[in-house]
């Protein structure tokens, strides 16, 4: 064999020769390797930098053998001809014994470097070894998560199944793949799902992120948070993966803050208590219920329990169906009524039904107007101040919405507290006024028996409950025989006015009794009283005295201090005004004069003193109230005192007359 034939050979040739394996043969390709090692020396000494002796090894076998051997992508460290620097390479050999031309016996090698073929295996191998290892974890990930990871397609349909999915929804694979996942989206959130994921896949956003509701494999709902993005292999969309997690607590807290917030908002200027409910209830619709309606109570404070109750309905709002009843109506509401339960026990009664059919206890039939009839839940929420049930707070939920729950109660406990205040003050203003008609009343003693004369006396609080006055009146026999009238206003509408109200109308009676003297000289004396012992108190007043100048006749002796004048109506039905003996009001002059007018009163004739409860009204000239006055007192003229006092005040007040009014009537009998 010539080793010429081997120069041009495309792989690596060596031959050695003899037991020491003396070099003797390198092509071009192996010197091209392992560089111009010197012929004619020992393999071990050509190479002493081959740090993997035992390939002198195989070369000793095959020479005494004659076996033939091929080492397969094998590595060589040493210093290499195109190399800065020793490293490792790897390569194929095949050693076998030869006989070349001159007869001499030795081993020829084939060499073929594998280095590249071997590396891009390993890198095979250990990117295989990575993609498995990496799905393993995230097997492991979505199993163990708390989470739910899911795969699409890059058109959006589930193409892997999901277990955290399948152990929240209750969804199959079967359900859950392709676009079945949408079938456990709460039907109120469908639409804007579906709509956003569409434009997120046509659009390829880089996130997609949104909340919506899901069902529950133990059912209601919950609120996910999804967070998906797209893989992509270069510019194309191969797949998105996304993630679902529970936010409810999330979902709660922020709706808790964003309700207060409305509520602070839409309350801050509001101090009735009726106002105060309506914009409370204005907001617990639609976010919290789809109908609320809530109720003042105006008789809390003296109301026996178990009783029946009446209240007042001051805010009505619905989301959707059939319109309830119009806010502020009085319902007389039965012993057995929840609501009235819900008074009594002073805590929240809750129910959860099937929608339509609440149970009896809760809606008997006939008597639940404020409970739609797809309703499938119901708070009946008493506002407790002070130990009593103020107010009363109606929710419902209907159709498949899900029901109230605790959240949702104690959400709305909190709502109903920035009604406190006002309701405490409006419970504070029932006192006083409970306190202040009391005492009004005990002073505002029936009128005496008088031959010859009728009188008639009426008294009617202000409609409002924040409103107690000091309007008096009285009648009563001096010890010489005449009559005295007397009407009078303490200025003010709250209980010190009351009780000041009553101390002047027993000091004026006093006065009057102690010694017989003109009427004017009378409110003089109280004039000064008054201002020695109530600073900066004002009041007006009408004080009369009847006389018998002689036997069939009458006369009026009066004074008025800054008091609207007394009305004479005689028997025909002709009205008018007595407006002598003026002078200013009580508590307004350092050193008061007061005059005494005296005028005849025709027999079958009537005379009126009244407070100005009954002819003023806002936005109007007190002419106005005068003249309507003296009209009505025309009609009634030649009713009974005491009907002409009753339609008199029928004409002349209105609903919501926010001022006390005092009537003393005093009628002539006709010879």
């Amino acid at each position: 064999m010539r080793l010429e034939m081997f120069d041009p050979a495309p792989i690596g040739v060596v031959f050695t020769r003899g037991p020491e394996h003396r070099l003797a043969y390198t092509n071009a390709v192996y010197r091209k390797i392992f560089g111009d090692r010197p012929l004619g020396r020992p393999l071990r000494r050509v190479f002493p930098d081959l740090a993997q002796s035992g390939y002198f090894d195989i070369f000793d076998r095959v020479l005494a053998t004659g076996e033939a051997e091929v080492l397969t992508a094998v590595p060589i460290d040493l210093d290499f001809a195109d190399s800065p620097q020793e490293e490792t390479r790897y390569f194929t050999f095949s050693v076998s014994r030869a006989t070349v031309s001159d007869g001499s016996r030795g081993v020829l090698g084939v060499i073929v470097e594998t280095t590249e073929q071997v590396t891009a295996a390993r890198r095979i191998r250990v990117l295989s070894e990575e993609r498995r290892r990496a799905l393993l974890r995230y097997r492991s990930l979505v199993r163990a998560g708390s989470e739910m990871v899911w795969v699409t397609g890059p058109e959006g349909g589930v193409t892997e199944p999901s277990p955290g999915w399948q152990r929240v929804t209750g969804q199959s694979w079967q359900e859950f793949r392709d676009d079945g996942w949408i079938d456990a989206v709460h039907p109120d959130d469908r639409a804007s799902v579906v709509e956003r994921w569409s434009r997120a896949l046509r659009e390829v956003q880089p996130r997609f992120t949104h909340t919506y509701r899901l069902r529950l494999a133990t059912g209601g709902y919950r609120h996910f948070a999804v967070d998906a993005a797209p893989v992509r292999d270069g510019d194309t969309v191969i797949e998105w993966i996304g993630t679902c997690r529970d936010v409810e607590q999330e979902w709660q807290d922020a709706r808790r803050e964003r309700l207060l917030a409305r509520a602070t908002a839409v309350t801050a200027d509001t101090a009735r208590p009726d106002e105060m409910l309506a914009a409370l209830t204005a907001v617990i619709v639609p976010e919290l219920a789809d109908s609320c309606t809530s109720y003042l109570l105006p008789q809390a404070l003296h109301r026996t329990p178990g009783t029946a109750l009446t209240a007042e309905r001051v805010a009505a709002v619905t989301r959707q169906g059939p319109a309830v009843p119009p806010p502020h109506h009085a319902e007389h509401l039965g012993p057995d009524s929840a609501l009235v339960r819900a008074a009594d026990l002073r805590r929240p009664v809750h129910a959860v039904f099937p929608p339509g059919s609440p149970p009896p206890d809760i809606a008997p039939t006939g008597t639940a107007p404020w409970l739609a009839p797809d309703a499938n839940s119901v708070v009946l929420l008493p506002v407790v101040v002070d130990g009593t049930t103020a107010a009363l707070v109606v929710a419902c939920v209907n159709g498949d919405r899900p029901s109230l729950g605790q959240p949702e109660i104690s959400l709305l406990q909190t709502l109903l507290e920035r009604a406190h205040t006002p309701l405490s003050n409006a419970l504070e203003y029932q006192r006083t006024r409970q306190v202040a008609l009391a005492l009004q009343h005990s002073l505002l003693t029936e009128p005496p028996d008088v031959p010859g004369l009728d009188i008639a006396v009426r008294y009617r609080p202000s409609s409002s409950a924040a409103e107690v006055g000091g309007d008096w009146y009285d009648s009563f026999v001096l010890r010489d025989g005449a009559t005295v009238l007397t009407v009078g206003d303490v200025a003010g509408h709250d209980l010190p006015a009351a009780v000041t109200m009553g101390q002047l109308r027993n000091m004026l009676r006093g006065l009057t009794l102690d010694r017989e003297e003109p009427t004017g000289d009378i409110l003089r004396r109280l004039d000064t009283s008054m201002q020695t012992l109530y600073l900066e108190c004002t009041a007006t007043c009408v004080l009369a005295r009847i006389e018998r100048p002689a036997p069939g006749r009458l006369q009026l002796h009066y004074s008025v201090a800054g008091h609207p004048p007394p009305l004479l109506v005689e028997a025909d039905g002709t009205a008018h005004f007595l407006n002598e003996g003026r002078s200013p009001m009580l508590g307004l002059l350092p050193d008061p004069r007061h005059g005494t007018a005296v005028h005849p009163l025709p027999p079958g004739s009537t005379l009126l003193l009244y407070t100005d409860g009954l002819v003023e009204r806002r936005n109007e000239d007190l002419t106005d109230g005068l003249d309507r006055l003296r009209r009505h007192a025309s009609t009634a003229a030649r009713r009974p005192l005491e009907s002409f006092c009753d339609e008199w005040l029928a004409g002349m007040l209105t609903a919501d007359n926010d001022d006390d009014t005092a009537l003393v009537a005093l009628r002539l009998s006709v010879p």
